[in-house]
């Protein structure tokens, strides 16, 4: 059986996605996992597996196949500006971007509630998806298949750098912070409220045991850079 054929044969016909992703899966149930939002999962109740195990591996093989490249191809940059580059190419605002030129979210699998609220089009979830469809690339065929998939969205990004560059708050409180080795930040999740559909994660920055910022956003990531910047502008930056 063909590739091909043995995607369709799965039930779940996923050619022309495959034909954005330029990657034909051998086992198409991988794809059809990374596809599925956990709101679908809670709301079918018969076992089927949401994407978030393949979105937390998807992190994985994103910072390191990133990290790699600009290692190799940037031996000008100190750690710092290293740091600062691989944070701008594997953010939210980047991974829901590439994730729109695949059209990764037509072929998402959500409840009723998250596709009537236009979750094919939020960019935590298109976000999340991208490094799930990324995981199962990586299971399917190898890291090399996983790096050529990864290396034709950011490589460009690289060398055609947009004029407003996301801002990475995190990174730029842990350089200042860095400045004196005792102290330590740390993140918190104290607050998670809303639907499936639509989340609403509050989380504090703490220097210590202080706090010094807090923040909220859709996604746990997002609320982090908002409590960064908030402890930012509380010390003058």
């Amino acid at each position: 059986m063909s590739k091909q054929e043995n995607t369709k044969a799965s039930g779940w016909d996923f050619r022309r996605l495959e034909e954005n992703l330029g990657y034909a899966f051998q086992n198409p149930k991988l794809l059809k996992t990374a596809l599925t939002h956990s709101s679908y999962a809670n709301e079918a109740h018969n076992g089927t597996r949401s994407n978030e195990r393949l979105e937390f591996l998807g992190d994985a093989v994103l910072s390191i196949v990133v990290s790699d490249y600009i290692f190799r191809n940037c031996p000008h940059l100190p750690e710092g500006e290293l740091t600062k580059m691989r944070a701008s190419l594997v953010c939210e605002k980047s991974l829901q971007r590439f994730s729109r030129v695949l059209e990764i979210g037509s072929f998402l699998r959500l409840s009723r509630g998250e596709q009537n609220s236009g979750g094919a089009e939020r960019s935590s979830i298109l976000a999340d998806a991208f490094e799930a469809v990324l995981a199962a690339i990586y299971l399917d065929g190898g890291m090399e298949k996983a790096r050529e998939f990864v290396l034709r969205f950011t490589v460009p990004e690289m060398e055609n750098p947009k004029p407003k560059a996301f801002k990475d708050y995190k990174t730029a409180l842990q350089e200042i912070v860095q400045q004196n080795p005792e102290e330590k930040l740390n993140y918190v999740l104290v607050g998670e409220s809303g639907p499936d559909h639509n989340k609403h994660f509050v989380v504090e920055v703490h220097l210590n045991s202080n706090v010094i910022g807090k923040g909220g956003g859709r996604s746990k990531k997002e609320a982090e850079q908002q409590a960064a910047r908030e402890a930012l502008e509380l010390m003058g930056y």
